[in-house]
This record gives structure tokens, C-alpha cells and sequence, in this order.
């Protein structure tokens, strides 16, 4: 693989190029990861794409929703590409990786690309190189990037960490919906859109609406928030209905940050937890080496045995790793 000719592919928008340099940086082979930082390097940096996260409970209908909202943006000229992330399997490692299968309009748009990606063990659905895929669909000329998650839970909100604009995306009639949903995901929500907003359920979704934007206004009130922000809106994904004010409104919420500087601030604070968060795995992978693996299951045995005390242990461990 040439990564001069793959950074030039990249530049130029082929698709092809953007897809193999994906399965590049995903790979965790350590020449593969070398390759990756070189080619990285190579690409412009002042290119940007809005980013913007999404996540919902299962069957809520994300993949219905982005095809819908993607199709609707290319529709007005703009390029949109989808990173998919798909639940890896606890037992076999596996992932279905069918999001393709699930968009099937916008798979064969020629402004879209997407782009299914397993999980593996990465907490919040989000894998741990969703962030550097990003950086190479915004050198490859994208304007908007659409960042699927795998669903709605605590940790997941890491995708906060890389998106300009986190959409939550829930159906209405879904029991108590106010206790439903976690503080933690409501709190980084910047828009909570009722989806399934047609036929019998269109009046429920109206009431949801006027549940979520009661509970976001006893929410405190943050810095990087215009008035009015976070908001609920109502969707038919199916009916494509509703799709224009969503994206108004997170145009306007866009706009807004860019003109008091938030946006700058954000991308700033992004790349400083990314750095953090990369240093934390290169100290992890230090746990892989054959030494270290024999010195944790052997502290490990005689703190099971009672042998040692758990942090006595630990603190020999870390000692070690740093002697080494």
C-alpha cells in the first residue's frame, strides 16, 4: 500500500481510497498503525465537517432516520458519510455490520458514503478509532458526518467527545418516557427528535415532544446553548416528514457556536481528550507483553488465594511495569 497514493485518493474524494484508508487505521496491527499515523499526517487539516452524533434505544428507527435525513442532504448538494457502529458479539467477537442493507437508497447515492464498523470491547459504541475515520471522511471533502451508535447507555457519552451536535433519537409511547431516559445522555443532548411522528402514533409523538421540552428546561442551562437549546422535535423518518426542521434547528444551534467562538473551543477540548484517551491505551497495551501477563496472573493467583492484599499487589505490579 503506497500512502502517498492513498493520501492523494483521499484528497481527491475517491471512495475507494477513503475505504481502504478506514480498514487502515481500524487495523491494530503495529505496522498497520504506523501506516496509519503517516498517512494522517499527510492529509490537509483545515478541512471540516459538521459532526454529528446519533443514538437511541433499539428499534427507534436510527437507520431509517439517517437514511432519510441523509438522503434529504444530499438532495440539496451536500456530501454526507455515515460511520456506522455495529455491537460486537461478547462470545465470538463478531458483528453483523448490515447498515448498508438497512439504507439501501442511500447506499447507492453517489454523494454518501457509508460505512459499518464493529464496536469490539469499546464502551459507549463507539470504537476507539471512530475518531481518526472521521478525520479521513472530512480530508475526503464530506460536509455533513453522521456518527451511529450502538444505543442508549451511560458510557455512551464518548460520542460527545467527537461530534459538534449530539441528536437523541427515541419513539414516542415508550412507557414512562421522562424515567426512561438517563440524566447523563439528557444532559449532552443538544436534540431530543421524537421519531415515528405518523399515522396512530402521531399525536402520542406530539405529547412526547411536549414531555421532553418540559423535562430540557428544568435541565441547567449550558455555556455553549443559545436560547431555546437543548429542543425536542417531531419525525416521520418514514414519511420524510419533519426532517427540515430538524436540520434547521440544529443549523441554527451550529451557527450560533461558531459565532461566540464555541465551536473552536469544542474541536480544541475534542483533540485534548483524544490525546489523553490515546495515552491511556498506549499505557494499557503495556499490560500485553509477555512479562507483564506473567507477572498479573501471578500477583493475580495469590491475591484469589489470599495471599496478598489486592492493593499491596497492584501497587508491586505498577512498580514493575515501571522498572521495566
Amino acid at each position: 500500500m503506497n500512502i502517498d497514493d492513498l493520501a492523494k485518493g483521499i484528497i481527491a474524494g475517491e471512495r475507494r481510497a477513503l475505504a481502504r484508508a478506514i480498514t487502515l487505521v481500524e487495523s491494530g496491527r503495529a505496522d498497520h498503525r504506523a501506516a496509519a499515523a503517516d498517512l494522517l499526517a499527510k492529509l490537509p487539516s483545515d478541512r471540516q465537517a459538521l459532526r454529528i452524533g446519533l443514538s437511541g434505544t433499539p428499534g427507534v428507527g436510527k437507520s431509517t432516520f439517517i437514511e432519510s435525513f441523509g438522503m434529504m442532504l444530499t438532495a440539496q448538494g451536500m456530501r454526507v458519510a455515515v460511520l456506522a457502529v455495529d455491537p460486537s458479539s461478547a462470545r465470538s467477537g463478531g458483528s453483523i455490520l448490515g447498515d448498508k442493507t438497512r439504507m439501501d437508497r442511500l447506499s447507492r447515492e453517489p454523494r454518501a458514503f457509508i460505512r459499518p464498523s464493529p464496536s469490539q470491547t469499546h464502551l459507549g459504541g463507539v470504537a476507539r478509532r471512530s475518531r481518526e475515520a472521521v478525520r479521513l471522511c472530512e480530508a475526503a471533502g464530506f460536509d455533513v458526518v453522521l456518527i451511529e451508535t450502538v444505543g442508549v447507555g451511560q458510557s455512551e457519552t464518548v460520542v460527545a467527545e467527537m461530534s459538534d451536535a449530539f441528536v437523541l433519537l427515541l419513539a414516542p409511547a415508550g412507557g414512562d418516557e421522562l424515567q426512561g431516559v438517563k440524566r447523563g445522555i439528557m444532559e449532552i443532548a443538544d436534540l431530543i427528535v421524537i421519531n415515528k411522528a405518523d399515522g396512530d402514533l402521531k399525536s402520542t409523538a406530539a405529547r412526547t415532544r411536549a414531555d421532553y421540552a418540559g423535562a430540557l428546561r428544568l435541565l441547567r442551562k449550558r455555556p455553549q446553548d443559545p436560547g431555546g437549546y437543548p429542543r425536542a422535535t417531531a419525525v416521520s423518518a418514514l414519511e420524510e416528514d419533519g426532517l427540515d426542521e430538524t436540520w434547521a434547528a440544529l443549523q441554527e444551534l451550529i451557527e450560533w457556536r461558531r459565532a461566540k467562538g464555541f465551536w473552536d473551543h469544542t474541536r480544541a477540548a475534542q483533540a485534548r481528550y483524544w490525546f489523553e484517551q490515546d495515552v491511556k491505551q498506549r499505557l494499557l497495551a503495556q499490560l500485553e507483553t509477555p512479562q507483564a501477563k506473567d507477572d498479573l496472573a501471578r500477583l493475580s493467583d495469590a491475591v484469589a488465594e489470599g495471599a496478598r492484599d489486592p492493593a499491596e499487589a497492584a501497587a508491586e505490579f505498577v512498580s514493575r511495569l515501571r522498572a521495566d
